[in-house]
């Protein structure tokens, strides 16, 4: 902690001296009382700034180093006076990246005392911040010294998207859209088929039903009842140049909250998720089953920013990593055909693509997107027009924030917490 000194004016000082000089030339009972009341104000000025400046202090502690959007970061500031003077007026300012209301205040502490109050702050936007560095600025009664105390003392918190439930999106699953229902127990090839459909290429020979292609002259193979839980691959398009509105209203936010439901979902019905973004860094997480998955994949797409890379380039790139087995959700308001012929040719090599569509005209001045779909329906790739009163008709029905108390009253009056943030211990910044 680092402090420092001000003299506000030169005035006090001259005044002084002048006024000594005038004794001293013109000796006048007046100038020596106005040079003893002048001086006077001074010396007690000078030593009460000093005993501020080495006696006062700031504690500032928070609850969590991590939180979610929509939940409450708490902090608590304890300012401490040891020296015998009080601090009148203190002025703390709090340099929190953090968006939202900013935690600055004024107030003062007695001599010998100490000041504390807690803090409450909304996390409205994913990203990683820091809270602190802090300022104080304080003074003597007179206004003729200023002391600036820094508390450079600070704490990284890390603010994860928001994870919704989305029940109107269903991912189709890997092998083929629509052939049965996923199930982790079933093997390969089941013993019950539901029924046969024309051949695709990346379809097994193993499958064809040979009566009914000896019949219409076409080849035909045979579907399934069930069919084995296949892996996702979650692609979220973060290509700048297809993005639209701004804030939390735009294609960039809802996309990243898509990708964070959808991965949260997949994760607790034990589906092995994997994450690929486009952005400023190429992400590329493996699918992996559990939570510690689901907390890399929130933690990455907490501090994934838009880039250059375009949707087309990635799946070209990356294409042959997608197999038949794998269940591809792609997440993007990009209406390129690029990147529509790639899903092509994913199509012919038998990956089952689900794709979300943002709709840009929902978010700004934008084309519809409603074309586009209809070129994906003509491909029978299952695929969903997404707008933001979709994602936030669930955000504004969201549970309650997991890191926030939350209270019922009892038909006696009295109130009893049903939910504590999850961490109650205080940790003080480093």
């Amino acid at each position: 902690m680092q402090s420092k000194s001000r003299l506000n004016s030169v005035f006090w000082p001259v005044s002084i001296g002048i006024v000594l000089i005038l004794q001293i030339l013109f000796p006048f009972r007046g100038w020596l009382v106005l040079f003893i009341g002048l001086g006077s104000a001074f010396c007690i000025a000078f030593f009460w700034a000093r005993a501020m400046r080495k006696s006062l202090s700031l504690e500032r502690e928070t609850r969590f180093g991590w939180a979610q959007v929509g939940d409450i970061i708490e902090e608590r500031f304890r300012l401490v006076n040891k020296s015998s003077f009080p601090a009148l007026w203190i002025e703390m300012v709090d340099h929190s990246t953090i968006p939202g209301d900013s935690l600055s205040r004024a107030t003062g502490v007695g001599g010998r005392s100490t000041n504390e109050w807690i803090a409450h702050q909304v996390c409205a936007r994913r990203g990683v911040y820091t809270l602190g560095p802090t300022t104080l600025r304080t003074g003597d009664p007179f206004g003729i010294f200023t002391i600036q105390i820094e508390h450079s003392a600070q704490a990284n918190i890390l603010v994860t998207p928001p994870v919704v439930p989305l029940p109107t999106i269903q991912v189709a699953s890997g092998g083929r859209s629509g052939e049965g229902r996923p199930s982790r127990q079933s093997i390969d090839q089941s013993i019950s088929t539901t029924g046969v459909r024309e051949y695709v290429p990346g379809d097994t020979l193993r499958w064809v039903h040979w009566r009914t292609t000896a019949r219409r002259d076409s080849l035909y193979v045979r579907t399934f009842e069930h069919t084995p839980a296949s892996d996702w691959w979650i692609l979220l398009d973060l290509d700048r140049r297809v993005q639209v509105g701004s804030g939390n209203q735009s294609t960039e936010e809802i996309g990243v909250i898509l990708a964070a439901s959808l991965a949260s979902q997949g994760l607790k019905s034990g589906i092995a998720v994997g994450l690929v973004t486009t952005g400023q860094d190429l992400v590329w997480l493996p699918p992996q089953p559990g939570e510690g998955q689901r907390w890399e994949i929130l933690q990455t797409l907490a501090r994934v920013t838009p880039g250059d890379f375009s949707l087309a380039a990635l799946l070209t790139n990356a294409g042959q990593d997608f197999h038949s087995r794998i269940s591809l959700v792609i997440i993007t308001p990009s209406m390129e055909q690029a990147w529509l012929d790639e899903i092509t040719h994913l199509l012919w090599r038998g990956v089952v693509p689900t794709i979300l569509l943002l709709d840009p005209a929902a978010f700004a001045s934008a084309p519809s997107a409603g074309p586009f779909k209809a070129a994906l329906d003509d491909l029978d790739v299952a695929n969903y027009l997404i707008t933001p009163a979709l994602v936030e008709s669930f955000i504004s029905g969201k549970n309650q924030p997991e890191n926030a108390w939350d209270w019922r009253i009892l038909p006696t009056g009295k109130a009893v917490p049903v939910q504590k943030p999850k961490d109650l211990a205080w940790k003080s910044f480093g």
